[in-house]
């Protein structure tokens, strides 16, 4: 598992980057004296929130004067985050949600406006009147969704990525682990200016992940995303082998260096994986991915398919966020039902 360098408060400004990559900003601010390894500037006064902050999100940097009160959070990954620092009062609408969050942040959720079921357009996000678009992918913020990050800069609305969706060399983590996740939860609390609650949220999750006990049987898994024709499963560097890799999961995909892949029936016939994991979403349920399984007679003879050996993730833990460790338990819980 790689590790992160982690410096005191402000934290580092590019958390998600190469250990390498932070070592040597660190060496480069101790020998200039002016500016610190997190990337924000060391001269500037700090106010009492830790802003001024300034971060390297995905090559684009990123400068916070004060902490953002009105955000569109585009995802839910990133409408969770927020409401696990405790911070849903400043979401001012979210857009592209995969399912209601989980029950115990539903009453924080409630009343906050949906701007689109799918990714909003730059008009509709401007009409929320946002000071901080937040989004969960990359993709979100492009000419054709809800506007490409240099105009809506210009138009005074500062964006972040999830970094864990970061897709540039560098910044891409390659894999991904629960250091990287937890490192994304401390920089949305040092953006947000509640660098306590992320600090708590990090305990609390570290805790919660050392109480797991992984499955050592030993089994080989098939993460099934999506897809009739062609299935699209997790691959080998993202969520899904994180999440395997912790329940004790042998991935059959681990090699195809990728956040998720699309591979042929007849390699997943031929992997042959003791375990079958479902991603369940409301456009594509875990029970009809069971039927699509049962009705190809070539999946049908696979004794994972034969004995039911299926375990089911909610498609909002499947990408880099607060139910990742949940995930974790529950495939081990299941795995030991079976």
């Amino acid at each position: 598992m790689s590790t992160l360098t982690r410096t005191p408060r402000p934290r580092a400004a590019r958390l998600l980057a190469p250990l390498a990559a932070a070592a040597s900003v660190a060496l480069l601010a101790g020998c200039a004296g002016t500016a610190s390894a997190t990337g924000v500037d060391a001269a500037a006064p700090a106010a009492e929130s830790g802003h001024p902050v300034t971060i390297d999100n995905c090559g684009t940097e990123v400068t916070f004067e004060s902490a953002p009160e009105r955000v569109v959070a585009i995802k839910s990954s990133t409408l969770e985050l927020m409401l696990a620092l405790g911070i849903g009062d400043r979401v001012a609408a979210v857009a592209f949600t995969d399912g209601p969050p989980p029950a115990e942040y539903a009453g924080a959720a409630e009343g906050i406006a949906t701007l689109s079921d799918k990714v909003p357009s730059q008009e509709v996000v401007l009409e929320a009147e946002p000071d901080l678009v937040f989004a969960g992918w990359e993709s979100n913020l492009t000419a054709e969704g809800a506007g490409e990050r240099d105009t809506l800069e210009q138009l005074g609305v500062r964006t972040y990525v999830a970094p864990a969706a970061c897709k540039g060399d560098g910044y891409m983590p390659d894999p991904l682990t629960f250091e990287h996740v937890f490192a994304s939860f401390e920089e949305a609390g040092d953006i947000f200016g509640v660098p306590e609650a992320a600090d708590g949220l990090v305990a609390d999750q570290r805790a919660a992940l050392a109480a797991i006990t992984p499955d050592d049987e030993g089994l080989t898994a098939l993460w099934y995303s999506s897809g009739g024709d062609q299935p699209f499963v997790g691959a080998g560097i993202g969520a899904p082998q994180m999440i395997m890799d912790a329940a004790g999961l042998d991935n059959v995909a681990a090699d195809v260096r990728d956040t998720w892949t699309s591979l042929s029936w007849e390699a997943v016939v031929e992997a042959n994986p003791d375990v079958i994991v479902l991603v369940d979403a409301a456009w594509n349920t875990a029970a009809a991915k069971i039927e699509r399984l049962e009705a190809n007679p070539a999946t049908a003879a696979m004794p994972a398919v034969q004995n039911r050996r299926y375990v089911v993730v909610d498609f909002p833990a499947t990408e880099a966020g607060v139910r990742n460790v949940d995930a974790v338990a529950s495939i081990v819980e299941q795995l030991g039902a079976l």
